[in-house]
C-alpha cells in the first residue's frame, strides 16, 4: 500500500514519494508534504527556470537559486512562472483579441 500524504500542491491526500528526493530539510519537507504526482511536475518546471534564467548548475549560486525556486514551487503562497515567461508556442505571436 502506498504511503499517503496531504499534498500541499494539490490540497488533498495522495500517494507520497518512496523516499526523500534529496538530503536535508527541504528533502524532508517534500517527502512529508508533496505527493508523487506533484513531484513529477518539478522536472518540467525546473527546466523552464534553468532555461529562462540561463542557469549553469555547476555554479553553487545557481544551485541555491534553483533550490529556492523548488521550495517556492511546492510551498510558496503563489508559486508562479518566472517574470516575463510565456509558453514556447506563444512567444513572438500576437495575442488574440477577446
Amino acid at each position: 500500500m502506498a504511503r499517503m500524504v496531504q499534498c500541499v500542491k494539490f490540497g488533498r491526500e495522495l500517494p507520497g514519494l518512496d523516499a526523500p528526493p534529496m538530503p536535508g530539510e527541504l528533502g524532508k519537507r517534500i517527502y512529508e508534504h508533496v505527493s508523487r504526482q506533484a513531484w513529477i511536475m518539478w522536472p518540467a518546471q525546473s527546466t523552464v527556470i534553468i532555461n529562462h534564467y540561463g542557469l549553469s548548475l555547476v555554479d553553487p549560486r545557481a544551485q541555491e537559486f534553483l533550490m529556492k525556486q523548488m521550495e517556492e514551487f511546492f510551498f510558496g503562497e503563489n508559486a508562479q512562472m518566472p517574470e516575463g515567461w510565456m509558453p514556447q508556442e506563444n512567444q513572438g505571436m500576437p495575442r488574440r483579441k477577446k
